[in-house]
């Protein structure tokens, strides 16, 4: 079994579709490891909606292009039709980002997915949730990842967010 993460991010009903979406997880992989949610602004986009964005890990033995099929039918599932523009609202974003330690292009999937290394909204949660485990290809913990990384013009704060009667995160940190 493997350790996988994956990214969660929605800016159109976010509280409705990350909850739905951690339902999904936990129903077909069963215990999962959950960031706390950040509320960021859109970088890129036209639309000034701001996104929630959370990382997960569970363990799965199934191969990258299995679970990256999950994911795109799960957001399909939920209104995201694979014709959708990149960089417009969405109702849910399913990123997979790291299957144990596999680098490469398995299944065509990435791996590592970039974002780790470049987006505050994917580096921050993935770094307060496995601070101790190394990037795949580069060997650095997330921890010191997210402590050398510039953050620019990024900007994300921690929200309340509340799921199965559990508190996620608080918005005081």
């Amino acid at each position: 079994m493997n350790l996988v993460t994956v990214s969660l991010g929605s800016n159109i009903s976010p509280t409705r579709h990350i909850r739905c979406c951690l339902d999904a997880l936990t129903d077909t992989f069963g215990s999962l490891q959950i960031s706390r949610v950040f509320e960021s602004e859109p970088v890129g986009f036209t639309d000034s909606r701001h996104f929630y964005n959370a990382v997960v890990a569970f363990h799965s033995d199934w191969t990258p292009g299995k679970l990256q099929a999950w994911g795109k039918q799960l957001e399909t599932k939920h209104g995201r039709l694979p014709s959708t523009a990149k960089l417009s609202p969405r109702t849910l974003d399913i990123d997979l980002l790291t299957v144990g330690d596999t680098c490469g292009i398995i299944d065509s999937v990435s791996l590592p997915r970039s974002e780790i290394t470049n987006s505050a909204f994917v580096l921050q949660p993935l770094a307060e949730l496995l601070p101790n485990e190394r990037h795949p290809l580069c060997g650095t913990p997330y921890a010191a990842l997210w402590e050398a990384f510039e953050l620019g013009e990024q900007r994300l704060w921690p929200i309340k967010f509340t799921w199965r009667d559990h508190v996620i995160s608080r918005s005081d940190g």
